[in-house]
């Protein structure tokens, strides 16, 4: 395994996806570059800012200032915090003012945030003027180490999560580390939910050194933290350039614990856990899923809820009852056929997709992993 570099070391990952590809940066103190590097990806163009009001109060002003210093013409556009603002609502506001501003095709929009923000800016990117090229600047752990790569843009529907969106690369993705130090810690944990399914998803030797640098991770260490999120990125940006657009299976191993997660924040309402609390549990009961199938060891799924648990995440879901789990995640994206398609692990660092999982399995698994009040 890689050894992880020091704190003040830039990364650059790349993305490898053709005349698309982008590079992802990481390091401390990147916000300030804004404006040098929009000049040098698009010379004389005028840039929007979305963002949301709790993000805008961070660290909106340094992202002005520095494209202001570059002479770069820019115009701010908040939207509330929260998945709320992942509506059609909020979604068609946006895209008013981003016409009202006359950001054309040859500018850029620039999604400063979390993934809230960048799903809702990347797809009104992808379809105000029938495309504006965007830039990613994500601002919690889970949009630097997922959500702001790979291109998948979306709102909510009340049907599903993200069922309304499209696949649209950024131009790059900016990933400033100091920005995480403004974060509740619950956000923290959030993004380790993120961090901790690439190691069981495809690099056991990662989700290893997870098990032994969890609690600097929880304790903000910066090199512990910017090796996790170069590794995450890494792993990622594999996956995508393999398969852009989940044609092959290989990008919906991504989803490991989604299926269940996004039942879990539709069954209580969007927003009421965080994304990355609803994963962690959602993976919870994928492991146990391929525990009940006899594709994974006991010990595996005892590991994985202890590192999850000692994320600060919650191993157990909430009873919503066996058939609305079901209802939901029969709205789910990878339903295929009337098929619900499953993200399973055949031990840690191996996951697969199937639709071929007993009922039997499923019913197990969720009642064993439900939080009974």
């Amino acid at each position: 395994m890689t050894v992880p570099l020091r704190s003040g070391d830039p990364i650059t990952v790349n993305v490898a996806l053709g005349d698309r590809a982008y590079d992802i940066a990481i390091g401390r103190g990147l916000l300030a570059t804004l404006g040098e590097r929009i000049n040098k990806l698009r010379p004389g163009c005028k840039v929007a800012i979305i963002t949301d009001e709790m993000v805008a109060r961070h660290h909106l002003a340094a992202a002005e200032a520095s494209l202001a210093s570059a002479g770069i013409g820019v115009s701010s556009i908040k939207v509330p915090a929260g998945e709320s603002s992942k509506s059609f609502r909020h979604f068609e506001r946006v895209c008013d003012s981003l016409i009202a501003a006359k950001i054309e095709r040859d500018d850029i929009i620039i999604a400063l945030g979390g993934g809230v923000v960048g799903d809702l800016g990347g797809f009104a990117a992808s379809v105000v003027r029938r495309g504006v090229d965007y830039v990613q600047v994500p601002t919690t752990l889970l949009a630097q180490v997922d959500s702001s790569v790979g291109g998948k843009t979306a709102i909510n529907h009340p049907q599903g999560k993200n069922m309304i969106g499209a696949f649209y690369q950024p131009l790059a993705v900016l990933a400033d580390t100091t920005t995480l130090n403004s974060l509740p810690q619950r956000e923290v944990s959030a993004g380790l939910a993120e961090v901790i399914k690439y190691g069981l998803i495809r690099d056991s030797a990662f989700f290893a050194w997870l098990e032994s640098n969890v609690d600097a991770l929880i304790a903000r260490d910066a090199a512990a933290l910017a090796y996790a999120i170069q590794r995450s990125c890494e792993n990622k940006a594999e996956v995508v350039a393999a398969d852009e657009r989940e044609e092959s299976g290989a990008r919906a191993q991504l989803n490991l614990g989604h299926t269940f997660g996004h039942a879990i924040e539709a069954g209580l309402g969007f927003g009421v856990w965080l994304h990355g609390e609803a994963v962690a549990a959602g993976m919870v009961i994928a492991a146990r899923v391929s525990q009940h199938m006899g594709l994974i060891r006991a010990d595996e799924v005892a590991r994985i809820e202890t590192l999850l648990d000692r994320a600060r995440l919650p191993i157990a879901a909430p009873d919503l009852g066996l058939a609305r789990y079901m209802q939901l995640m029969g709205t789910d994206k990878k339903v295929e056929g009337g098929k619900i398609r499953f993200i399973l692990l055949r031990g840690i660092g191996s996951a697969f997709l199937t639709a071929d999982v007993p009922h039997s399995a499923l019913a197990a698994a969720l009642t064993a992993s439900v939080k009974h009040d």
